[in-house]
């Protein structure tokens, strides 16, 4: 049987990212999504420095690269209208779980069950998925300092919401992150060989 999965996983460079804002790079799905998993991942194992139970910083780096996936068929929703109220979100969350639904019908029946739990988030990997939304987070602002970098002041008050909303998240992880990785992104790139 053929399928078309890979082929349609292959669009997440079609779809861009922030369609509200004017931005002076434009970020498709992939780029975001790559980002994201490098972040979880390092989340991971930071967690993982002080934790009774470590956890697996590459199952983590997984379910980041599929985490939007389903915006393949539904497009990015821009955050201000996904969670403009209880009623949207439910929606919204509908919407992405017939995606999730339709990308993983086009598998072979022998692989389904193996990417379900990629697109529908199982019991087995909640610990996980606190680390890759305070990821997907901590993209947003790195995000909105590059456009800042670029003189694109429009990005100014989502990076100080989206702060804010990682430091809401109380994940010590995350915090590390801020405080020990983020700054460097505010460097250039001969700033950054300096070290």
């Amino acid at each position: 049987m053929d399928s078309h999965f890979f082929a349609l996983m292959a669009r997440m460079k079609y779809i861009n990212r922030w369609a509200l804002m004017r931005n002076a790079h434009e970020e498709n799905l992939s780029e975001h999504s790559l980002d994201v998993a490098i972040t979880a991942h390092v989340l991971v194992l930071l967690h993982n420095k002080t934790a009774a139970q470590p956890l697996s910083a590459e199952r983590a780096a997984v379910l980041a690269l599929f985490h939007d996936a389903p915006e393949i068929l539904t497009g990015d929703m821009p955050t201000p209208v996904k969670y403009y109220n209880e009623q949207v979100r439910d929606a919204y969350r509908t919407v992405e779980e017939s995606a999730c639904e339709t990308i993983l019908s086009l598998l072979p029946e022998a692989l389904r069950d193996d990417y379900r739990p990629l697109f529908l988030p199982q019991a087995a990997d909640e610990p996980l998925w606190r680390f890759v939304k305070a990821a997907d987070k901590i993209c947003a602002l790195t995000k909105c300092i590059a456009e800042r970098q670029a003189g694109n002041m429009e990005f100014e008050k989502a990076a100080a919401s989206t702060l804010e909303a990682i430091r809401a998240m109380h994940c010590p992880e995350a915090e590390h992150y801020l405080t020990h990785f983020l700054p460097g992104f505010e460097k250039t790139l001969d700033e950054l060989r300096e070290i």
